[in-house]
């Protein structure tokens, strides 16, 4: 199962170290990891997405709470919350059709072009893996030269009474219009 980590940890250098080697010691996969600042700059968020049973993830948690430095650890995957990532794609779309098609589906999956050329264009997309996983395989066809993806940032949802926000069901509508 798919397991999304939220964990706050002491900003100094050598702990997002000492977190990934609790994964690496027991054998498990780190599909994403990502760090920013929280609003206390003492403190940074990792968020970390791996595969594993429900009970191995547990173990996991309850050791990187003892760690030192760590203030807490979530494993938000059952509880509300809000998952994004993000992605810049350099994309060939020289003048013409090609390009209005790139510019259509830019439109439909609400990215934007930070950068264009005569030769092509760098898109952001950002939103749940699926949404940036379909407009990737959306773009492919019309020549994908490179991307990047920030993996994926979590943060527990202020609202309890919905599982789900208005962004998510519009980009769930955009896809089941695919």
């Amino acid at each position: 199962m798919r397991h999304t980590l939220s964990i706050v940890v002491a900003d100094q250098p050598g702990e997002l170290s000492r977190i990934v080697g609790l994964f690496s010691a027991r054998g498990f996969n780190i599909e994403t990891v990502s760090v920013g600042e929280t609003p206390d700059p003492q403190w940074s968020r990792v968020t970390i997405v791996t595969r594993g049973d429900d009970r191995t993830v547990e173990q996991i948690v309850k050791q990187c709470q003892r760690l030192a430095r760590v203030r807490e650890v979530q494993d938000v995957t059952m509880q509300p919350h809000i998952e994004r990532e993000m992605a810049l794609i350099d994309v060939a779309a020289t003048p013409g059709q090609t390009r209005q098609e790139v510019l259509s589906l830019v439109s439909v999956f609400r990215a934007k072009v930070v950068d264009i050329s005569h030769t092509g264009m760098i898109i952001e997309a950002s939103g749940n893996k699926e949404k940036v996983e379909a407009f990737i395989e959306l773009l492919r066809p019309l020549g994908i030269r490179d991307f990047t993806r920030t993996g994926c940032i979590a943060i527990g949802r202020i609202s309890q009474n919905s599982s789900r926000g208005a962004e998510e069901e519009e980009e769930e509508q955009v896809l089941a219009a695919d």
